[in-house]
């Protein structure tokens, strides 16, 4: 069993930045990814990141976020710029590994408003 710990969530102004952080309670060979949840709507792939670090983004963030990985420390981000109100949104941590296993973080709220 794998928890993961999100943190990082806030309230800022549009234009702003945010730095999520996802903790893994073990180290596991795994893709990780950030996924977000605005309220009404499904949930929806923001960035993934392999072990190699290979980083795919969703359209509505290329260039504005960036998924990042410390392997030595478990420990995955997602540095947030240029944030919109439109980001609004829960923000979810998730890990999938070699093995096929899939967890989730509990999400951390992210609230961009002026």
């Amino acid at each position: 069993q794998v928890q993961l710990v999100e943190s990082g969530g806030g309230s800022v102004q549009p234009g702003g930045s945010l730095r999520l952080s996802c903790a893994a309670s073990r180290n596991v060979l795994s893709i990780m990814s950030w996924h977000r949840q605005i309220p009404g709507k499904q949930r929806e792939l923001v960035a993934t990141i392999t072990l190699g670090g290979s980083k795919n983004y969703a359209d509505f963030v290329k260039g504005r976020f960036t998924i990042s990985r410390d392997n030595a420390n478990n420990t995955v981000y997602l540095q947030m710029n240029s944030l919109k109100p439109e980001d609004t949104a829960v923000y979810y941590c998730r890990m999938v590994t070699g093995g096929g296993l899939d967890y989730w973080g509990q999400g951390t709220q992210v609230i961009v408003s002026s």
